[in-house]
């Protein structure tokens, strides 16, 4: 059973400088719903959300935490991403290393592309060349892989320096930038011909993960645990850096109003940062969500940002420990929270 219900609160930055502060309103919804999460994406101006949960995909209006609409049969999913030019949705699943490819209208599944690379994890649409992008955990070396968003073809992979790269952005004139969690470095891509131009570190990044392009200022922005970065993309070089929570795994940019959203699932918070000038950023608010919560999307056109998280609850008695390396098994899920935060 879907369940729905709102609390509302009002959140604001203390800061050493009252001025600087902004107010956020955080909206909590519980939406219900089975599985974990990864990411969340943010339809542009429709108020709809498109929601990972493991292995299905949950379509949330933003404004109520209704559900619009669910697309099932996509195996241990991670991302969704957009294509409006055609019409299409895409959602990576690493269970089956297939990507989704679905109508945005009617949410009915198109077909299913096989990607050979495996290691399905981060995607999004680079609107300069109209292609989808996928950054793989591919073994042994990462990659990034092209597909054409009005047919699905596969129509390039660049092999990249890390196993572990997680979130690309574009700057709307032919490349593309993905972080690369394990070396802490960016790596420059051309979309049309897949080739790596470039890489630079990132330090004090460490682990850097969610990533965006501001195109008026001409400035990246990495979101790394504790202090995320900015780079000038002319020199490679970090030109500010941010103070943030830990346990990212995204960043949200809102060009409009110029806010940086930075989520930290570790510390249960997000950090909202200004963009006062291309090499200077305020923290302007430190807004509470919930233990877990490291991923987020933003809705540039009505300027809310979204977040999902699961709750879980304790393990079955004499469940095994994890072998080693591995992550702790999770328990079952006992509750499903959707955060809209607006200012």
């Amino acid at each position: 059973m879907i369940r729905h219900s709102l609390a509302a609160l009002l959140v604001t930055a203390v800061l050493a400088a009252p001025a600087a502060a902004q107010q956020f309103k955080v909206a909590k919804y519980s939406i219900g719903g089975d599985g974990g999460t990864d990411y969340l994406t943010a339809e542009p101006g429709t108020g709809r959300v498109f929601v990972s949960r493991s292995t299905h995909v949950m379509v949330i209006d933003g404004a109520t935490g209704k559900l619009l609409g669910d697309i099932p049969d996509t195996p241990r999913n991670h991302g969704i991403a957009l294509a409006p030019k055609s019409n299409h949705g895409f959602i990576t699943s690493a269970g089956d290393s297939t990507v989704t490819m679905f109508d945005l209208k009617t949410l009915a599944p198109i077909k299913k592309i096989k990607i050979p690379t495996g290691g399905l994890d981060g995607i999004m649409y680079e609107d300069f060349s109209d292609r989808i992008i996928l950054t793989n955990h591919s073994r042994p070396i990462g990659t990034a892989v092209a597909l054409d968003a009005k047919t699905g073809d596969i129509v390039g992979t660049a092999e990249l320096e890390d196993d572990s790269p997680e979130g690309a952005a574009s700057d709307g004139k032919g490349k593309i930038f993905v972080n690369n969690e394990g070396k802490s470095t960016i790596q420059v891509i051309d979309v049309r011909t897949m080739k790596v131009l470039a890489s630079w570190p990132l330090a004090p990044c460490e682990g850097p993960t969610g990533i965006a392009y501001d195109r008026a200022t001409n400035r990246i922005f990495s979101g790394c645990g504790k202090t995320s970065v900015v780079l000038d993309p002319n020199t490679g070089k970090v030109v500010a850096t941010i103070a943030n929570g830990d346990g990212v795994d995204a960043l949200g940019w809102d060009p409009g109003e110029k806010l940086i959203y930075i989520p930290a699932g570790r510390d249960s918070n997000v950090t909202v940062a200004r963009e006062d000038a291309p090499d200077k950023y305020t923290v302007v608010a430190t807004v509470a969500t919930m233990r877990g919560a490291k991923t987020i999307s933003v809705d540039p056109v009505k300027h809310v940002a979204y977040l999902f998280q699961p709750e879980y609850g304790p393990l079955p008695p004499g469940t095994p420990p994890p072998a080693p390396g591995q992550r702790p098994p999770r328990g079952p899920v006992i509750g499903a929270y959707f955060f809209a935060i607006t200012h």
